[in-house]
């Protein structure tokens, strides 16, 4: 028995009462269409069983609308709210999203970029660093769009979109000193960008203290358990601490916990400030201060950036800073 005529476009359009172009520009770019007409074609697409033929809009427009977006792991991840909402946001304006994990330490990164190029996408949205010099100038040498975020590089692979660590290191230090706070201790994951705030902190601190913060480096990926050893080990300090900066929520939640067990009361007796502002950071009790970063703000900068390079215009600015904030809570 022959098959069921594939429905076409033309018949969407007659449904939804709009002109076959307009249903054509809608599967290509959802925005540029008013939203009640959007509304018809979705819902002229649903009664028709209407597939689009992404192939070959592709190779009409020479763009895929596949973005490659490639984090380290996606379990306890500091990035995990901010990649779902970069991929809500790139989905919504008519992009598919490939998530790929580079593993804790990237040591897949090189491998999920070629397997990214390799199925020309439009866009490989960073949030690990590049670090091979080869790959880096291999990126620049292909035509697709790379976007590192979460950082500032001093000369980017195409465009960065994201925020100054060192900044970040800075403005936490004079938070916690316009709190009162005196005698901080700063758990470090052995990341790049965690050390750079780390040092920001430590050159801040060092202009209103002769004493310097102490230390402890862990290992990353960040988990609960190290803010629990964390904890365990303030006992061994010279003096004890009257705030903890963690380099992610879950090392503050783990901290907070143990020091809970302990009988210590946050923040009387101990004040703790998170990196990420996960959800966690406000469901804990007491919730946790932590330093927000803004993953939509970050997915409407790259989608700009996309919208550009189609329509072949200059990127003014590579670097594009999504600045940071801190969300005073409880802890501290």
């Amino acid at each position: 028995m022959a098959s069921a005529r594939a429905p076409r476009l033309d018949e969407v359009a007659i449904v939804a009462g709009v002109s076959p172009a307009t249903v054509s520009r809608f599967l290509n770019n959802p925005g540029v269409v008013a939203a009640a007409t959007g509304e018809r074609i979705r819902a002229a697409i649903l009664e028709t069983g209407y597939l689009p033929n992404l192939n070959a809009g592709a190779l009409a427009s020479s763009r895929s609308k596949l973005i490659s977006v490639l984090v380290p792991e996606i379990s306890q991840s500091i990035f995990n709210d901010t990649v779902e909402a970069m991929i809500e946001e790139l989905s919504a304006d008519g992009n598919s999203v490939m998530l790929s994990l580079t593993g804790p330490r990237n040591q897949l990164l090189e491998q999920q970029i070629n397997a990214a190029l390799s199925r020309r996408v439009d866009a490989i949205v960073l949030t690990g660093i590049v670090t091979d010099r080869d790959m880096r100038l291999r990126l620049r040498a292909q035509n697709v769009t790379v976007v590192e975020t979460w950082g500032l590089p001093e000369e980017p692979i195409d465009v960065a979109i994201g925020f100054s660590h060192h900044a970040v290191g800075h403005e936490t230090a004079r938070f916690v000193r316009g709190r009162g706070y005196r005698r901080p201790h700063l758990v470090v994951p052995r990341s790049p960008r965690a050390q750079e705030r780390a040092a920001g902190f430590v050159e801040d601190w060092a202009t209103d203290s002769e004493e310097p913060p102490t230390s402890v480096s862990v290992a990353v990926p960040s988990h609960f358990g190290q803010g629990r050893f964390a904890f365990r080990g303030l006992a061994d300090l010279p003096k004890m601490p009257d705030v903890v900066i963690c380099g992610s929520d879950w090392i503050a939640q783990g901290l907070i916990v143990e020091a809970q067990a302990a009988g210590i009361r946050i923040p009387d007796q101990l004040a703790v400030v998170g990196f990420g502002n996960l959800r966690l950071a406000g469901d804990m009790r007491p919730t946790i201060t932590s330093i927000d970063i803004d993953g939509r703000h970050i997915a409407r900068e790259t989608i700009r950036v996309l919208r550009r390079r189609a329509l072949r215009e200059p990127i003014p600015e590579p670097l594009i800073d999504v600045h940071f904030r801190i969300i005073a809570r409880e802890s501290a």
